[in-house]
């Protein structure tokens, strides 16, 4: 019985990499053009994938938009294949709820044109999430093609496996075992058969013990149609006794493949990050790291604070933002294209992704500004008073906590207050006095400028509590002649605490005490400098060098107060201005670093913020916490929707190079927020706000600050032998990639319990899923557009709002919380980090409650009882 070879016809499409997404999108258009033109022609051929994305046709119509209908006519008769993807998404650096956005956007895009391809489609991107089959499954996807990340043994003699999620959801996979272009040049040629053709499906057939179809992946990088394929079939089908090829699609192979009970019985459980077949590029996650910060805090501001806050918004009477959050999360998709969240570009693409990150930052500023100070002035209405500070929780647990915040005054000391008259504990972190300046003023004599009083920006602390969940909570700010508590720096003090935590700082380092277990751990932080012979892929070390470390650092002030305390401390030395300087040994350039520890009352994290004007070429920070754990076998971090476990040392390194791997398997990984290790009852970890690889080392977990590199791709790295990745015939270089700039690294540090639920309740936390503001008249410009009059369709507002409360089960977390797709009702979606199952309820003023899927599809009524298997997600939409 023959076997069949199921060629498949692509293009992988790069949006942006070594070159820009102006370039890829002219070439776009001649490319799609003449792929209309072919398959219009020739109804033999039968099938192209244009790599699964929904941007590249919404570019497309931009630049022809007559050919719409011609388009959505081969959509529509499976053709053409896109989606489900808006882009190719990486799926370990970015959120988890941006990885279901995109499919949500791409499959909603690419329905609109008849059709979407039903296949979770992974060619290139650098590692598997471990929750891409949960994911896949809740948009109805039950298989998926894939390429890189999985170890040979893993696939036990067949590349037919069953991928599972940590929640149990299961989809059938394809591993491309020869990457997305083995029959990128497919000819029918005596020479091509028996060189290249034979050789490769003679593997194949001896890694499908299950089955007699083979997949063949036709294409490559912005490949254009190779309009001779229905003719090549011919002539191979012509000429072969052992194998039947035919032209098709991925959804065809996996449907006829894993039909009829097909016999498949191995099954690969979580994240692929293996690098044995495919290079992965593990150390990637620290590349540009000032597009991971920017990245993370965009997503932060838009997923924690602006959509929950425009949803109670809208329950109110405002508009929702829908089309500038639409264009907003398609920049997004953009920059979370894996080469270019990676930072492996050229100088000229990676300005523009962060060019593309800025704007939707400034746009989600501005309409946090609008929709803070409408609902604002529309409490300040109906309460008949000016003074108000509204504070606004977008999470859906009552908030209580020590929170910052900037309020304006004429006098240089007010109290907050309660509307019941109560007082607020409150002390100013920070206060300047702000000119008033002057301004013009028409009268009848002419133009004539009038001095403006004076007024104080005050940074201050607050201690507020019991702030409605996704909801608000309304103060007052009244003027006093005396009476605010500053935070005040104490000489004789060297450490702060608070209930909770001690930090100490001794003989040049940190001790932390977590007094409730009386855990001690000497010694905190100190820093290590390596070099860096690597490119924008990876991390290589230098043969010979030896690191740098930053032990003994001098303590600059300590503040202390009732609801804070702060230390800062300064770490110098002389390291090598570059690799030229490094191997000859000359230390000239200086590396200072700078470390405020923060305490706030009530808090078990430790806030920890390093701030570094680098200035030195080709090396790697690093900040090497002490844990306190010894000899810990495993680290854990989160990824999606719960804990992943990781082996602290890789088998797999003792022989990587004998055994022929792309790349050295060192275990170094990714986190989406917090890293750490447990060990006999001591759980240490770290919080971090765009920080996105780790190493345990010994008993320090290093999180990786940033590298600096100067090449896009160099070839013979020490981890990652052969060629350069990336464009491999031409050096590219980049400068900007010597990240020579300030740079902000923000942490907390976290010591106490293991339990999952307590990782992420801390987590959320920590996150600050809540804003502020203040109806004033003295300032106009702290806010983006404070200074532009603005309409107020609501006139009044109750003084305090909420929308919905998890009731009683703190083990529950919200992700996510926004207007649905299709139409105005609110998608609210939670998840169980526990292995348990988890029942709560919800305390909610909306009228109709029903389970959906991912893609917003409904699937049933909800009870009064919600439950959440564990380590699953669960997404509700309400009206």
């Amino acid at each position: 019985m023959k076997k069949r070879v199921y060629v498949v016809p692509h293009s992988h499409w790069d949006r942006e990499w070594y070159f820009t997404i102006e370039d890829s999108n002219v070439l776009l258009a001649e490319n799609l053009d003449h792929l209309l033109d072919v398959l219009e022609k020739d109804e033999d051929y039968t099938g192209y994938v244009f790599d699964a994305q929904a941007s590249v046709v919404e570019e497309y119509l931009k630049a022809r938009p007559e050919n719409r209908d011609r388009l959505k006519q081969l959509v529509e008769a499976k053709r053409i294949f896109i989606g489900p993807w808006y882009t190719q998404t990486d799926s370990l650096l970015v959120n988890k709820e941006s990885i279901i956005r995109n499919l949500l956007y791409g499959t909603k895009i690419s329905g609109s044109f008849g059709h979407s391809m039903n296949c979770g489609y992974l060619p290139d991107i650098f590692g598997q999430n471990q929750y891409l089959p949960s994911i896949f499954k809740g948009f109805g996807i039950d298989n998926s093609v894939l390429q890189r990340g999985i170890y040979t043994d893993q696939l036990k003699g067949d590349l037919n496996f069953t991928w599972k999620s940590p929640d149990g959801e299961t989809v059938d996979a394809n591993n491309i075992y020869f990457g997305y272009g083995p029959g990128k040049f497919l000819e029918a040629t005596e020479e091509y058969k028996e060189e290249r053709l034979l050789p490769i499906l003679e593997k194949l057939a001896e890694m499908n013990t299950s089955t007699d179809n083979l997949l063949l992946p036709a294409g490559g990088d912005q490949v254009l149609v190779r309009e001779h394929f229905p003719e090549t079939i011919k002539k191979l089908n012509e000429d072969s006794s052992e194998y039947e090829f035919v032209l098709s699609d991925y959804e065809t192979f996996m449907k006829e493949t894993w039909e009829d009970d097909a016999g498949f019985s191995n099954v690969i459980e979580g994240e692929m990050t293996a690098t044995q077949k495919s290079r992965i590029h593990n150390t990637i996650r620290s590349q540009r790291y000032d597009i991971k910060k920017l990245n993370y805090e965009v997503e932060h501001k838009i997923l924690n604070v602006l959509e929950p806050l425009a949803v109670i918004g809208q329950s109110l009477g405002f508009r929702y933002p829908q089309a500038w959050l639409d264009g907003m999360w398609k920049q997004l998709f953009d920059v979370h294209a894996h080469d270019s969240i990676g930072g492996c570009n050229s100088d000229d693409t990676n300005r523009d992704i962060v060019h593309r990150l800025e704007k939707v930052n400034r746009m989600a500023d501005g309409l946090l500004n609008i929709l803070k100070k409408q609902m604002t002035e529309a409490v300040s209405r109906k309460l008949g008073q000016d003074n108000v500070f509204v504070f606004f929780n977008t999470n859906a647990d009552v908030f209580a906590g020590s929170v910052e915040a900037v309020l304006f005054t004429k006098s240089s000391h007010f109290k907050v207050c309660c509307l019941d008259g109560s007082e607020v504990s409150v002390e100013a972190v920070d206060q300047e006095y702000i000119s008033g300046g002057k301004k013009i003023v028409v009268t009848a004599e002419g133009e004539k400028q009038v001095e403006v009083p004076g007024y104080y920006r005050t940074v201050v602390m607050a201690d507020v509590k019991d702030v409605p969940a996704l909801g608000y909570r309304t103060f007052v700010v009244e003027e006093v002649e005396e009476g605010l508590r500053k935070l005040s720096e104490d000489d004789a003090k060297t450490s702060i605490e608070n209930d909770h935590v001690k930090v100490e700082f001794v003989d040049g380092n940190v001790t932390l005490t977590q007094k409730e277990t009386g855990i001690e751990i000497p010694g905190l932080l100190r820093f290590e400098n390596v070099a860096d012979a690597g490119d924008s892929y990876d991390f290589s070390p230098l043969e010979g060098d030896e690191p740098i470390l930053l032990e003994q650092g001098e303590l600059l002030f300590v503040e202390n107060g009732a609801l804070s305390g702060k230390m800062m401390i300064k770490h110098e030395a002389l390291v090598p201005a570059n690799l030229e300087d490094r191997q000859a040994k000359i230390n000239s350039e200086s590396l200072v670093i700078v470390t405020t520890l923060e305490l706030r009352k009530d808090e078990k994290v430790v806030r920890v913020q390093h701030t570094i004007d680098n200035s030195v070429e080709d090396h790697r920070v690093r900040v090497l916490l002490n844990t306190g754990v010894a000899n810990s076998a495993s680290s854990f971090a989160d990824q999606g929707f719960g804990l992943i476990e990781r082996s602290v040392e890789n088998p797999y390194m003792k022989d990587w190079k004998e055994n022929g791997f792309a790349e050295a398997p060192v275990p170094i990984y990714s986190l989406e927020n917090f890293a750490g290790v447990s060990k006999d009852g001591v759980t240490f970890a770290a919080i971090t706000r765009g920080i996105k690889e780790y190493e345990v080392v010994g008993g320090s977990l290093a999180l990786t600050l940033f590298r600096s590199v100067g090449l896009l791709g160099r070839d013979d790295l020490a981890w990652r032998p052969g060629r350069a990745s990336g464009i491999n015939n031409k050096v590219v270089y980049t400068p900007d990639a010597q990240m020579k700039q300030k740079m902000v690294f923000e942490y907390g540090v976290y010591v106490g319990s293991e339990e999952a639920e307590t990782l992420f309740g801390e987590t959320d936390h920590f996150v600050s899923r809540h804003v502020s503001y203040q109806k004033q008249s003295l300032n106009t410009f702290e806010e983006r557009l404070e200074r532009f009059e603005i309409p107020y369709p609501v006139a009044e507002l109750d003084d305090s709002v909420s929308l919905l409360r998890i009731v009683d089960n703190p083990a529950i977390v919200m992700s996510s919380c926004k207007r649905a797709y299709d139409d105005t009702s609110v998608i609210v979606r939670f998840f169980n980090p526990t292995d348990e199952v988890q029942t709560f309820e919800l305390d909610s003023v909306f009228d109709s409650i029903v389970v959906v899927n991912l893609a917003e599809e409904v699937l049933a009524g909800a009870g009064s009882k919600l439950e959440i298997k564990p380590k699953g997600h669960l997404t509700l939409k309400l009206s």
